[in-house]
């Protein structure tokens, strides 16, 4: 058995896997940094670094590359089999033992934020108030019963589903959800033109308005506009074949099923409900004078919870977010043409302390290391037979 165990030991205890993971580290990021031009920051990331393998395009050929998880999987492993087998806990070890594991701890926590992480964003005008952040990169279809003017019984089919084809039945919808085509990205909403091919859509605005596929966009200046035709098959037929699409332009569309029920029914961003409302009282938005340069923009809001247990005033600003209930709210931008509308970038990161803990350890560890062989150092001076003159 040893002969076995032996060889892999060496393998992951040896410092030659510590160099070639470095390497092929900064190949990984020297490979991500051009790739970025085509693709974007956002799919940079999940392709090369929340993977374990990457696929990188150099010209027509495909380079296929350890993605993050790989690399950091692996430089994790090594750490701690080095500690396991090579190294003695003695007190004079104890400031490489302190940076090491902070190291350690470093790796842990960047995993656990590429896992845990969420980011959405909330689009809030002067006096708008708002219980929901929407994604940047995630859509839904959303189907609301409208029946009870006082709730809305929302069911929200993900993006994904309409991409696969899938057919859906939700227990709260009488009728199925079935995808006839699905758009990625697609070119605005236009009126249809005379000779334009028959429309997919049998109900709603895909009579009047259509849409065609679209190159998928990975600037991070441009959006892609999903769309699709869903048909609704209720169980005494067709309910008829929706045109929707994420522009902004379009309005919820609305339909009654046979039983009287009131419905609308929408390709929106993905929305995150929260238990607590923001309003809006005062965004302000401060330039440099001479130019449009921005030197300061913040908003004041209120935060409020159906119990009333909060109700009291924010400011958020540049570096000084609002934390409440998990989530971390930064000012992040703003409408260049409207002085009256803020754009809040919404976190939930429940690994956010692990790196600063992780600084901190290997800050103290180095620290320590230097002062135990200076004051060694020191001590042997000291120590040392004065030379004869």
């Amino acid at each position: 058995m040893n002969h076995l165990v032996r060889p892999l030991r060496d393998f992951f205890v040896s410092l030659r896997l510590t160099v070639v993971l470095l390497a092929l580290s900064m190949v990984l990021i020297f490979a991500a940094t051009l790739a970025q031009v085509n693709l974007g920051i956002w799919a940079v990331q999940q392709e090369f670094f929340h993977s374990f393998i990457a696929i990188w395009h150099v010209g027509p050929l495909f380079v296929p590359l350890p993605g993050g998880y790989l690399v950091g999987g692996l430089l994790l492993i090594n750490l701690v089999a080095a500690h396991a087998y090579r190294f003695k806990s003695t007190w004079r070890k104890s400031g490489i033992l302190l940076t090491h594991l902070g190291l350690i701890l470093l790796l842990v926590g960047q995993l656990l934020t590429g896992l845990w992480q969420e980011e959405y964003q909330m689009r809030l005008e002067e006096g708008e108030s708002k219980n929901y952040s929407e994604s940047y990169q995630k859509n839904e279809l959303a189907i609301t019963d409208t029946t009870d003017p006082k709730f809305d019984d929302v069911v929200a089919i993900s993006e994904s589903l309409l991409a696969n084809g899938a057919s859906v039945q939700h227990p709260k919808l009488p009728f199925r959800v079935v995808t006839k085509a699905y758009f990625p990205n697609s070119t605005p909403l236009e009126p249809r033109a005379d000779g334009a091919p028959p429309s997919l859509a049998t109900a709603g605005i895909g009579l009047r308005l259509m849409t065609a596929p679209a190159a998928v966009t990975y600037k991070p200046d441009e959006r892609n506009i999903p769309a699709a035709y869903v048909e609704l098959v209720g169980a005494g037929g067709s309910l008829g074949t929706w045109l929707v699409s994420a522009d902004p332009r379009l309005i919820p569309q609305h339909f009654t099923d046979p039983a009287g029920h009131s419905w609308k029914i929408a390709l929106r961003s993905q929305r995150a409900y929260k238990p607590f409302s923001l309003t809006l009282l005062k965004f302000n938005h401060d330039i440099y004078a001479g130019t449009d340069i921005p030197k300061n923009f913040s908003s004041r809001i209120r935060l409020t919870t159906p119990d009333g247990h909060e109700d009291r005033e924010v400011l958020i600003y540049m570096n000084n977010p609002l934390r409440y209930a998990g989530l971390t709210f930064y000012q992040a931008s703003f409408e260049k043409d409207n002085d009256h509308v803020t754009i809040l970038q919404v976190v939930r990161n429940p690994s956010w302390l692990l790196p600063y803990l992780a600084c901190g350890l290997m800050g103290a560890g180095l620290v320590i290391q230097f002062g135990i062989h200076l004051f060694g150092f020191i001590g042997k001076r000291r120590t040392a037979a004065p030379i004869a003159t």
